[in-house]
């Protein structure tokens, strides 16, 4: 399952974020993930306990936002939004588009407890 890697390498990325911040625990996990990102959300919400178990990010929660699919056209010197299966300009028709969004996975931030105030702390 290659939402099962994905969550380790995340969880390794917030645990080390929250070990600079001297944190013991990750309350929220926020992500950004494009429709063309090839990830499945569902796989990846169920893969992330059975990864966090036992870590600082056990008890965090996974927050995702789905961004859109962003073109940028050549032809017509415009950016438009389409659906992930219509990868063509909106305007004119053309398929020769630059992708502007749509395919990442980005850790837009994470909620983080102070140990000795025991105050919530964002990074971004």
């Amino acid at each position: 399952m290659h939402e099962l890697s994905l969550c380790r390498g995340l969880l390794q990325q917030v645990i080390r974020i929250a070990e600079e911040h001297e944190s013991s625990e990750i309350k929220s996990i926020h992500l950004k993930v494009g429709p063309l990102a090839g990830i499945e959300i569902e796989l990846l919400k169920r893969a992330f306990p059975l990864v966090s178990h036992g870590t600082a990010a056990q008890h965090a929660a996974l927050e995702i936002t789905i961004t859109p699919v962003i073109f940028f056209c050549d032809q017509c010197d415009k950016k438009c939004e389409v659906e992930k299966n219509q990868l063509a300009c909106q305007q004119c028709g053309n398929p020769s588009t630059q992708l502007l969004s749509g395919d990442e996975m980005t850790l837009e931030n994470i909620v983080l407890e102070q140990q000795e105030s025991d105050k919530k702390h964002h990074v971004h």
